[in-house]
């Protein structure tokens, strides 16, 4: 009898759990027909039979946790081994362990498909399965695929360690990618009456002011781990300072208290610190909402990152004219285009809508 034990499913997972088995003790299987399913931490993960043959035993239940290397089901009958032909573990007396059988890490057309040789020797190499192009029947990664992949980025030369600013940036993001439900809503501000020369980042400011007045759920601070949240009476904006270095983002405190004059001070004496490299770390933290005003540079539209504790920012793109109807006549007007993300853990769809129209409605104001 061959035994087939749960194979490495890759990312750092040891353990799963049985869902749902596709066969029972005495039926015949094909090799590559669906064996077993179970779920990690990640996904659910259907694991094909490794060869054709007769279950003899099936070794766990639905709904048992199951470790990595445990036994899944024996087998008799078995055909040759089409994979590597690589044993794993002990031969038992009248057992045989089988090799593994390659396993869909993740679902749908992006899964992971490798052999726990290829992932051992990819992990060896330092590489990410992930990006390797798969060129083995139904998307497996091969052994090749993984040399190839090592070789092209040897050729590449070594990876740049991200320091200071960027390794934090890539910190923050990836918190905030894996921990917060993002949604993004979009809209124009129709800007025609607009005075020339209008100062666009403190108008974006004083209208988050009035989003935050028609919406107060999204000036707010949320603990996931907790499952708390702190509605925030003063309103703190960080504004996203891109530089060569990275992204800052330094807080412009108590905003609804203050005019534009000395918002624009503020704003000027925050930048030319970010700018030196002379600006407090406490000036980096304790924002209660963000801004980003991308369109200074380009794009219209955009998904930008919500980082815990906020739940939103408001992104602004490029202004630009644009033919809009008025009163039934076509005519140009100046249009800003808004996104704002928020975190639909705690902020509903209907609350970010709201505090759109708010911010929409103070922005098309003439002053």
């Amino acid at each position: 009898m061959k035994i087939f034990k749960l194979p490495d499913l890759g990312e750092g997972l040891q353990e799963a759990e049985i869902v749902e088995w596709h066969v029972k003790a005495g039926d015949d299987i094909a090799a590559d027909q669906p064996l077993v399913s179970v779920e990690t931490a990640k996904a659910i993960v259907e694991i094909p039979s490794p060869h054709s043959g007769r279950v003899v035993k099936l070794y766990c239940e639905a709904g048992r946790l199951v470790h990595v290397g445990a036994p899944l089901a024996g087998f008799e009958g078995t055909d040759e081994d089409a994979d590597s032909g690589t044993v794993v573990g002990e031969v038992q007396v009248g057992e045989e362990v089988h090799a593994e059988a390659p396993a869909a890490i993740g679902t749908g057309p992006s899964a992971v498909r490798a052999t726990p040789a290829v992932r051992a020797l990819a992990r060896q190499l330092g590489i990410e399965l992930a990006m390797v192009a798969p060129s083995g029947a139904d998307g497996i990664i091969t052994r090749s695929d993984v040399q190839r992949a090592a070789k092209e980025l040897a050729a590449a030369g070594p990876a740049e360690p991200l320091r200071g600013v960027r390794r934090a940036m890539a910190q923050n993001m990836a918190l905030a990618q894996a921990e917060v439900a993002a949604a993004t809503v979009i809209d124009d501000a129709d800007i025609h009456a607009w005075a020339p020369g209008s100062d666009i980042t403190i108008r974006l400011v004083r209208a988050l002011v009035a989003g935050c007045r028609a919406e107060p759920a999204l000036n707010a601070w949320y603990d996931g781990h907790s499952m708390g949240l702190r509605r925030l009476e003063r309103v703190d904006v960080g504004i996203a300072v891109d530089l060569a270095e990275g992204l800052f983002v330094p807080v412009l405190r108590d905003v609804a208290q203050r005019d534009a004059a000395d918002l624009r001070r503020g704003l000027d004496r925050m930048r030319a610190d970010v700018l030196a490299r002379k600006i407090p770390a406490e000036e980096l933290r304790g924002s209660t909402i963000t801004l980003s005003n991308f369109g200074m540079i380009a794009g219209k539209y955009a998904a930008p990152v919500v980082v815990p504790p906020t739940v939103a920012i408001l992104g602004a793109g490029r202004a630009h004219d644009q033919v809009v109807a008025v009163e039934g006549v076509a005519v140009v007007h100046r249009v800003l285009p808004l996104s704002l993300t928020f975190d639909h853990r705690v902020v509903t769809g209907g609350e970010a809508g709201r505090f759109l129209a708010a911010v929409i409605a103070d922005l098309q104001q003439p002053t």
